[in-house]
């Protein structure tokens, strides 16, 4: 059995069991590779990312990035994966204002993350050129909170706030683009009133009747 070096000024830790011959992948380098990662993309993006970079950042050895990941490609599919909130509950608050409203409260949190704010908008210029990348960032963006307002509309259907038909897409557009916009690409402060004041905005986007 072999085992990995400590990253750079890391803590020691107890090495794992392992079959005999099999490296022990340790968790610190994993997590430090992981926030070198995140360091290499937000300061020179990721055409421009290396795992050589990303290795002398985390303090450890190339051999380290390549037991786990094959390339810098998938070692930052897995990290805008590991961003997806496809496993958050949709809410259920009983109206459609708190279902939307907590609905951005969730979503102002995910903004928040390195991720969003420091590498998402990098990606999606590399997007427009890389198939995987589109997919992964349409996956960590779009599958999980389409299932949040898939199931926002339901129940407001269900509940009669809403007529049949409303296009759960455009409810999301409606709901994320402003707070994308403030929080990623303006990069304002968002309050807790500027919540209440855009969901009741989508609220009356979403009940209002056609001309």
């Amino acid at each position: 059995m072999t085992t990995e070096p400590t990253p750079a000024a890391a803590a020691p830790a107890p090495a794992r069991r392992a079959p005999a011959g099999a490296a022990v992948l340790r968790e610190d380098v994993t997590e430090a590779i992981r926030a070198a990662v995140l360091g290499e993309l937000a300061t020179v993006g990721f055409a421009r990312m290396s795992i050589e970079g990303i290795a002398r950042r985390a303090g450890v050895g190339k051999t380290a990035v390549y037991r786990r990941w094959k390339s810098k490609l998938h070692l930052v599919l897995d990290l805008v994966g590991a961003f997806a909130v496809d496993g958050l509950p949709v809410p259920a608050t009983g109206s459609l204002y708190g279902d939307v409203r907590a609905l951005l409260e969730v979503m102002s949190h995910v903004l928040r993350h390195p991720v969003a704010s420091a590498v998402i908008p990098d990606l999606l210029v590399e997007a427009a050129r890389n198939p995987e990348i589109a997919d992964a960032v349409r996956g960590a963006l779009l599958e999980g909170q389409r299932r949040m307002a898939e199931g926002i509309i339901s129940e407001a259907v269900s509940r009669g706030e809403l007529a049949e038909g409303v296009d759960a897409a455009k409810a999301l557009d409606l709901a994320i683009g402003p707070l994308y916009w403030r929080q990623v690409v303006v990069r304002d402060a968002v309050s807790a009133g500027y919540l209440d004041d855009l969901a009741r905005s989508v609220v009356a986007g979403l009940t209002a009747r056609p001309s």
